[in-house]
């Protein structure tokens, strides 16, 4: 695995923007990984758990859970980059969030992260970051993201 790139403070944050961050590794979205997050969040779909109705539905296996692609984010992240701000920093939630394509049981996806804006607020700085999520083999990305987090002014 390349070595995590560390921001140190808001003004290496700054810099970075609008550049590729990297990509995680690639990690291999198994049946048991679905059945454990259908588990844990009581979404039991038949396109997710159901491996015989899947395998004749509209993509020929189960597939995972958009949530499941969304959760992967802050461990994956530890892949690519770090932030380091004398500041707390909050998770200030989600914006535009999309799956444009669906994770077969199997597949071997990797997360892109991009810092795409920073702004000055009221309660201190907010940083927007996209993290794309790419399937192996696929020609679309399977998740897009914006994530926000607060780095607060006091």
């Amino acid at each position: 695995m390349a070595p995590v790139r560390v921001l140190r403070g808001l003004d290496e944050v700054r810099a970075v923007v609008g550049v590729e961050l990297g990509a995680s590794e690639w990690l291999v979205i198994d049946q048991g990984r679905i059945d454990a997050f259908a588990g844990a969040t009581g979404d039991f779909e038949w396109i997710h758990v159901d491996i015989a109705r899947a395998a004749s539905g509209p993509f020929g296996s189960t597939i995972a859970h958009g949530f499941l692609t969304l959760t992967l984010i802050p461990g994956l992240r530890e892949e690519i980059f770090s932030i380091e701000t004398e500041r707390p920093r909050l998770n200030y939630g989600l914006d535009r969030v999309r799956f444009p394509a669906p994770v077969p049981v199997n597949s071997r996806v990797r997360m892109h992260a991009m810092i795409v804006e920073v702004s000055d607020i009221p309660s201190g700085v907010l940083t927007r970051t996209r993290y794309t999520f790419e399937v192996e083999g696929s020609d679309r990305p399977a998740c897009v993201a914006d994530m926000l987090e607060l780095a607060t002014s006091g």
